[in-house]
This record gives structure tokens, C-alpha cells and sequence, in this order.
């Protein structure tokens, strides 16, 4: 039990305090079961561990951070771990990437049982099943997704301009007042271009290539270990499944063609149907349909995109300006609303009833003239016209 206390005490002494994102005073943590999940390299760890300096210090006590890929678990079970936590009066638990600890949400069910007055905060991957784990905790556990940085938290984590979220029925009714706040605090046009190519995760250091290899990096190991792990896709299929993200990167926004995509990848048609399904719930894609409420579960998507902007300057070999503007306003707006692709109605419906089209800065109304609750997102703008918004201010989300 020494030997975790003191990798405690060094990891928790190791971590920043200098930026706090918004996330860490919306979750509950004070709830018996805690879930974070998130897509690999999004700030999950890092975020655990500033609450626990925050809230109990640097040294372990009533709280211990465990790394569930340690190899302390080689020879010692978490609920073993738990019983000797509780019984030196350890009162909070927290496990980071508990999906590496194959038994996990048995012993985690067993632990709220054995001592309901212990806590539990876990993160784990944005694959992780908790409803159909083999202890079902969905109906114990409070889940957050946690997300990439916004366009604002961008502006904080790497310019230390700090500004407020705001609300999408705010942004569309208040957006001259909002946009004079940001412009009195920076010349958002400039910043907006770079958050698109270098802003979605937080672990960039002024080095463009590098920061794309790791990002190469993150979509390799989700695909080789975690989609393997939870999705049931065999080791031998994984340089299918990178084929397909590397095909649509170059070709979205994708007009989808599974029998092309079939053809492409010589696999059958259900199997590129399931792949594109736990893409998206890899957050490696964004799948877009016309009609989200009557989809099926073999229902092939109207619209493809990557997951983010910073994946589509990593991956693709054509800087598509079009493309990239779509792909921001869909990974914005998904992590809080349902995106539906739009069709004859603009370029997304948004909650089922707000049209948006998204341009450069020439863009009209043209499209979308006469329709209720329709507004233009376009580039290049650092105020709105009426209901013609800078598409930068839906980075203002969260």
C-alpha cells in the first residue's frame, strides 16, 4: 500500500494547476460513482488529478489516484486495494483508465456494496460500455463526456484570454454583444484559423509535425487496442479500418457509398456499416443523418466527417477550407446537441428545428431564404449581420 501512496504523491505533485478547465466545476464529484469519458489524449487524466490536488493535496490519505495499467495489479486485485484504502480511512477512490483493468466494473460494484461510504471516480475511453459491462452500473454511476478543447478553451489554455461559455439559444440571440466582448479581448479571425489546424487537444507545443504525429498516434492506438477491446473487431482488421479513416479523410464530407467503400476495402457491406458505427463512437468520426430519431441500426449515414479539425489537417493530404469550416461547427455542436445533416434545408438541423448553413465570408441566405430559425455561420467575419454569424462563435459552446 506504501508503494501506491508515494506513485500517488508524485503524480499528484506533478500536475499544473496554472489552467483549470471549466469541466472540473461541472462534474458531481462529490457522488458516490463517478464516470469520465473521453477520447484518448482530450485531458481526462489530467483533469482527475487537479481535482484531487485541488480538493485533498498532494499526499494520499482520504484520496488515492491508482493507474489501472500499473503493474501493482499484476499481483494484487482493486478490491483488495479498496479494503486496505477504506480500512486506514481512505475515502475517495480514483481510477484512471479503468477499461486496463479487465474485471473493473465487477470490483467496482463490489466495492459500493462492501462500502457505500466509499467513493469511486473512474475515467476511462469513450468506448467504454458501462451499461453492458459484466456488472451493470449505469443506473449507480453519473457519466460525463468529456470532450477536446472548444475554440474558447483554446484561447485560454494557449493565449490566457479567459471568456465565458454561452448557450446556443444565447449565441443566436446575443451574438452582437458576445462578439464585442471577444473582439475587445483579441482579434479572434487570426486565433480561430490557428485553433482549426493546432487548437481541438491540449498537448500542443508550438510544433506543428509533432503535434500531427501524435495525433497519428492517438487515432493508431484507439484503433489497434481500444476498438479491438471493445468493439470486437479482430487484431488482423485494424489496416482495414485505418484504410477507411484515411479514404474518407480525403474525401469527406462523404456522400456516403457503402457499396464504394465495400468495393475499397474488399469487406462486405455490414461489416463497413458496423465499422463506421464505433468510429463515431470512437470519436473518430462524426456520422451525420437526416433523420436521427428514425434511425436503424444498419442504416447507412447521409454525411461523413472527421472527428475534429486538427484529425483532418493530421491525416489528409488536401486542406479543404469548406470542409474544415463543417467539420468544426458538427464537432462543436455534438458534444451538447443533436446535428442532423440538413439535405434541402441548409447544411444542419440543430435539436430538430434550427437551420444552419455554414460559408466563407460572401456566404447568403439564398439556400435557406424564408425558412424559420435559420442563421449563416461564416468565415472570416469578426461581427454578425443580422443573422449572419462568425462561425467562430460556436466555439463559445462550452
Amino acid at each position: 500500500m506504501e508503494t501506491l501512496f508515494r506513485k500517488h504523491r508524485i503524480l499528484i505533485s506533478q500536475v499544473s494547476m496554472t489552467i483549470v478547465r471549466q469541466m472540473m466545476h461541472t462534474v458531481k464529484w462529490e457522488r458516490q460513482l463517478v464516470s469520465i469519458r473521453g477520447s484518448r489524449g482530450v485531458g481526462k487524466t489530467t483533469l482527475m488529478r487537479q481535482y484531487i490536488r485541488q480538493k485533498y493535496g498532494i499526499n494520499a490519505g482520504e484520496a488515492l489516484y491508482l493507474v489501472m495499467d500499473s503493474m501493482y495489479f499484476t499481483n494484487h486485485t482493486l478490491l483488495e486495494v479498496a479494503e486496505r484504502f477504506h480500512l486506514v480511512g481512505g475515502k475517495h477512490l480514483f481510477l484512471d483508465e479503468v477499461h486496463k483493468y479487465p474485471t473493473w466494473s465487477k470490483e467496482v460494484k463490489e466495492i459500493i456494496d462492501l462500502w457505500p461510504d466509499l467513493k469511486i471516480t473512474f475515467t476511462g475511453s469513450s468506448l467504454l460500455q458501462i451499461l453492458n459491462a459484466d456488472a451493470d452500473l449505469s443506473r449507480r454511476v453519473l457519466n460525463y463526456d468529456m470532450a477536446g478543447l472548444s475554440f474558447r478553451e483554446y484561447l485560454q489554455f494557449y493565449k490566457g484570454i479567459e471568456l465565458p461559455s454561452y448557450s446556443l439559444e444565447e449565441i443566436l440571440s446575443n451574438a452582437d454583444s458576445i462578439c464585442q466582448k471577444v473582439c475587445e479581448a483579441c482579434r479572434p479571425q487570426a486565433l480561430f484559423e490557428d485553433y482549426l489546424r493546432v487548437g481541438y487537444y491540449p498537448f500542443y507545443d508550438g510544433d506543428d509535425q509533432d503535434y500531427y504525429s501524435r495525433i497519428e498516434n492517438v487515432v493508431s492506438f484507439i484503433i489497434d487496442q481500444e476498438m479491438t477491446q471493445f468493439c470486437g473487431v479482430e487484431p488482423a482488421y485494424t489496416r482495414k479500418l485505418k484504410a477507411m479513416l484515411l479514404f474518407l479523410a480525403n474525401n469527406v464530407p462523404y456522400d456516403v457509398s457503402i457499396a464504394k467503400l465495400s468495393s475499397y476495402l474488399e469487406i462486405n457491406k455490414t461489416t463497413v456499416l458496423s465499422y463506421l458505427a464505433s468510429m463515431q463512437k470512437a470519436e473518430l468520426l462524426n456520422l451525420l443523418y437526416t433523420d436521427k430519431k428514425s434511425v436503424t441500426k444498419m442504416q447507412k449515414p447521409d454525411k461523413v466527417y472527421l472527428h475534429n479539425p486538427n484529425m483532418h489537417y493530421a491525416l489528409s493530404s488536401e486542406e479543404k477550407i469548406g470542409t474544415i469550416r463543417e467539420c468544426f461547427v458538427v464537432n462543436q455542436l455534438s458534444a451538447s446537441h443533436t446535428v442532423e445533416y440538413g439535405k434541402t434545408q441548409g447544411d444542419f438541423k440543430i435539436d430538430g428545428k434550427i437551420i444552419l448553413e455554414v460559408g466563407g465570408k460572401d456566404k447568403t441566405f439564398d439556400q435557406i431564404a424564408d425558412i424559420p430559425d435559420s442563421y449563416v455561420l461564416a468565415d472570416s467575419m469578426e461581427f454578425p449581420i443580422g443573422k449572419k454569424l462568425p462561425i467562430w462563435i460556436v466555439g463559445f459552446l462550452y
